[in-house]
């Protein structure tokens, strides 16, 4: 721990091994499974003061600190967690893990299949966020935490800590809900069906199994991730940061780039398609798409979330389009409805959707306070 620059300091991924067999919300049974997770902080002696962070589309175990073989790899959550830090790791253990399917470690479709001895590919099964919180679930019995002092995400990571609130509502005590929604839209299904086709009609998909034939669908990665880069940011922060900034001082008159925002789009595709699965991208967008608790209520929220006990913080972004506030204030209402101890900050901000990952001082106050205020 380097407490002088406020950082967990150095950090080593842990794996762990579960062979007592899955069965997914699809039917699909996994014999086996492994888990990728990293922790900072100590574990108190009551083992009362752990806090779960569930990460978004993208994200991964590696929520703070560095690695001793990267040192510039730091934690995508770096500037929450650590010591003197809004979730401080002198009161917390924080739990980071990689998802089932996901692609960073954990048990996905670049693990290999022990019933071929190739790599799953498109054969590994659909997981949805009932099975990210039920391996999770294992993952904390592992580790000796009968119940988390607070579940956090945001995103697809708030969805998580709801969902741990209903399924597991004796083994939570508070979830942070940031950025979320309690089901997509049909506008944001359509964001992820675009991107999915953008990789499956790639001529290098090959079914999913493009691992066997020594290629990745670059092209449908990259297009999916430009797509999510404009949803993940608010008009008002596009016309800050490149508005229409040409990138030479005359125009091509062609199709290469002209502008800015095409050349920075351009890089964060390029960026993400030389590191992340396209078959993990396809689960994720699923599992996005098929969270919605309510669907066995008739689509009641609040009937869906009275399982909870938990106490609730919301928090959501002016700006954030793909997950707006009004989205936000549905699970508020459902909480409040249910008179579940519930607060709600919806924090000005240009920055979209995005605005979660980044170190506004009036959301981090937010998250401070109410962290403090959690008994360990």
């Amino acid at each position: 721990m380097d407490e002088a620059n406020n950082s967990v300091g150095e950090v080593a991924p842990q794996r762990a091994h579960f062979d007592t067999p899955i069965t997914l919300a699809g039917g699909a049974v996994l014999p086996a499974f492994e888990l990728v997770y990293e922790t900072y902080g100590e574990l108190n002696a009551a083992r009362s003061n752990a806090v779960l962070v569930c990460h978004a589309l993208s994200g991964n175990h590696h929520v703070a600190g560095r690695h001793a073989d990267n040192p510039n790899n730091i934690g995508w959550w770096d500037n929450l967690v650590g010591p003197g830090k809004p979730l401080d790791t002198r009161r917390f253990f924080v739990v980071g893990v990689n998802n089932l399917g996901g692609c960073y470690g954990s048990t996905g479709p670049v693990s290999t299949n022990p019933a071929t001895g190739k790599p799953w590919g498109a054969d590994f099964p659909v997981v949805i966020v009932e099975d990210w919180v039920a391996t999770q679930a294992r993952l904390a019995d592992r580790l000796g935490i009968e119940a988390w002092a607070a579940v956090v995400g945001g995103s697809l990571g708030g969805m998580q800590a709801v969902q741990w609130a209903l399924e597991y509502p004796e083994r939570i005590r508070h979830a942070l809900v940031i950025a979320a929604a309690p089901k997509l839209t049909a506008q944001n299904i359509a964001f992820n069906e675009v991107a999915r086709q953008a990789i499956l009609t790639d001529p290098d998909f090959h079914g999913g199994h493009y691992h066997e034939h020594g290629v990745v669908p670059a092209r449908g990665l990259r297009l999916a991730r430009m797509l999510g880069h404009i949803t993940y940011l608010s008009d008002d922060q596009m016309a800050e940061k490149f508005g229409r900034k040409l990138r030479q001082r005359v125009l091509n008159f062609g199709y290469d780039v002209d502008f800015e925002i095409e050349s920075y789009l351009r890089y964060q595709g390029d960026k993400f398609a030389g590191y992340f699965d396209a078959n993990t991208y396809l689960i994720t967008t699923k599992a996005l798409d098929y969270f919605d608790p309510a669907r066995d209520y008739d689509g009641n929220l609040a009937a869906a979330l009275a399982r909870a006990r938990a106490g609730f913080l919301v928090v959501s972004f002016s700006t954030d389009w793909r997950f707006a506030p009004e989205r936000s204030r549905e699970i508020v209402y459902g909480l409040v409805h249910n008179r579940l101890a519930v607060s709600y900050a919806e924090i000005e901000s240009m920055a979209g959707h995005d605005s979660f990952l980044l170190d506004d001082p009036r959301y981090h106050a937010v998250l401070r306070a109410y962290f403090e205020g959690i008994a360990t």
